[in-house]
């Protein structure tokens, strides 16, 4: 997750500024402190990447407070959606911002209760950083996610797909794409329809690039990184590996376009591995 996150940045990775962040964070923090737990290495990661980590982390924590005071409980994905929002929203815009999160995740809650849980939190509060309209959004997601719910196997991860698509503002013609790059890839023995690739599917969907083109770069990417040190069979299972040659490529493709809001999706997504 550290080498992904610095490499859609296209930087080289700066153990030392993570290290700093991370002793920055133990400084703040209490011992039993959601911030020391499994995204404590994430967060410092992103915030070894700002300009001012020590302002930003001061902002995320204010952040945190808020959104448990809006009744979203303390969890390794709400210090994520915390340092979204403060970094990518003014002071003055949060009361907002967390509002239009509270209400994208209650809508998700009641109509799916038992797939909607912490780890929707990042996503929901992605949407609340943009400007869709909550109510129709949210019929958005559904629509998809009806339409896409017997293409898959696991539930939770077609909901992840559906807020994806509409995190993209996909048309109709891009859900289908959804299903023809799944055939496409599957033809290559390339299996981007599991639990936790899914949402790179949705991503590599978004892109104006046709399966022709995806297909060999994701091939290449996987060679490449197969034979990087500490990336062999033993180290890192042909599903993971499968997973960062993708995100590799969606970033390039993100880069080329100059396409931020699939750059934004990716960095969610990047986040729920």
């Amino acid at each position: 997750m550290v080498a992904l996150t610095y490499a859609q940045e296209g930087k080289q990775i700066d153990c030392d500024a993570i290290k700093v962040c991370q002793d920055m964070m133990k400084q703040n923090t209490g011992i039993f402190s959601t911030f020391r737990g499994d995204m404590g290495l994430y967060i410092a990661t992103l915030l070894s990447l700002t300009e001012d980590p020590q302002a930003v982390f001061r902002e995320t924590l204010i952040v945190y407070d808020l959104l448990k005071a809006e009744r979203f409980r303390a969890s390794d994905f709400l210090i994520v959606a915390a340092f979204q929002v403060a970094s990518q929203s003014q002071k003055s815009d949060y009361a907002r911002v967390i509002q239009r999160t509270r209400a994208f995740y209650d809508d998700m809650k009641a109509k799916h209760f038992f797939y909607t849980g912490a780890d929707d939190y990042i996503f929901a509060t992605m949407l609340g950083l943009g400007n869709l309209d909550v109510t129709a959004s949210t019929a958005r997601i559904e629509k998809i996610y009806d339409f896409l719910k017997n293409e898959f196997w696991t539930k939770n991860s077609v909901q992840t797909l559906a807020q994806v698509l509409v995190l993209g503002e996909s048309d109709d013609a891009g859900v289908d794409r959804v299903l023809v790059l799944r055939d496409a890839f599957r033809s290559e023995k390339i299996k981007l329809d599991k639990a936790y690739t899914l949402p790179i599917l949705g991503i590599l969907a978004l892109l104006p690039v046709d399966s022709n083109s995806l297909i060999p770069e994701i091939d290449r990417a996987q060679a490449f990184l197969r034979n990087q040190k500490d990336f062999g069979s033993f180290s890192v299972s042909q599903q993971e590996l499968l997973m960062l040659a993708a995100s590799m490529v969606v970033n390039d493709f993100a880069d080329k376009f100059k396409d931020d809001m699939t750059r934004a999706a990716l960095s969610t997504s990047i986040s729920l591995l």
